[in-house]
């Protein structure tokens, strides 16, 4: 048991520390709203993490991965999102988020932003499908020992954007001021739209 953990760790972290498009949602989120709604977003992305190491525990993301409807729509929809967040950051102006009152903007900023960006990405639900198994030792019940190495995969998430956020002190009153947000708007919202195209277009 614990060879298997000791060899899933550094394998985890190096996963953990590829930036993805929770990393884009919570950096987008800092630049729009500071630390506050950037932590917001972080328990939002640890909650979708969350469920989708329950539902690959219980083996719901493999009934997914066989279902090429359910993962096709739930693809596509993740992308659109993904996309619809890129748009309206290229179209900010940064001084400010005119819909960040309504239950639009809600649904792209905080917590459920951060929560929908996992929950609508099925290749996170066949990634812990497919990585977990491969460490449960022989003779444990993959069930339970998935759900284990999946709460490690979350804590070390939680590690990261710990890091990144106290790292991100020095540079909140730089990024405070119209012209550098409406530049880092653009970055990121040109990224996040890669995101969705690729993962649409992806297989």
């Amino acid at each position: 048991m614990l060879t298997s953990l000791l060899a899933f760790i550094p394998a985890a972290v190096l996963i953990v520390l590829l930036p993805g498009p929770d990393t884009l949602v919570v950096v987008r989120n800092l630049v729009r709203g500071g630390r506050r709604q950037a932590l917001s977003a972080v328990l939002g992305v640890l909650s979708g993490l969350g469920v989708w190491v329950v539902t690959a525990a219980l083996g719901l993301s493999a009934v997914l991965r066989a279902s090429n409807d359910a993962y096709l729509g739930l693809r596509l929809a993740g992308a659109c999102y993904l996309v619809g967040m890129g748009v309206r950051s290229l179209r900010s102006r940064g001084a400010g988020d005119p819909a960040g009152g309504s239950a639009i903007g809600v649904l792209r900023t905080g917590y459920v932003g951060g929560l929908l960006t996992d929950l609508l990405n099925p290749k996170v639900g066949v990634f812990f499908v497919t990585f977990l198994p491969g460490f449960v030792p022989h003779g444990f019940p993959v069930g339970w020992f998935s759900l284990l190495l999946g709460g490690v995969f979350v804590v070390l998430t939680a590690a990261y954007f710990a890091v990144l956020l106290r790292a991100s002190e020095p540079v909140t009153r730089w990024i405070a001021t119209a012209r550098i947000r409406r530049r880092l708007d653009r970055c990121t919202g040109l990224v996040l739209v890669g995101f969705g195209v690729r993962l649409a277009l992806e297989p």
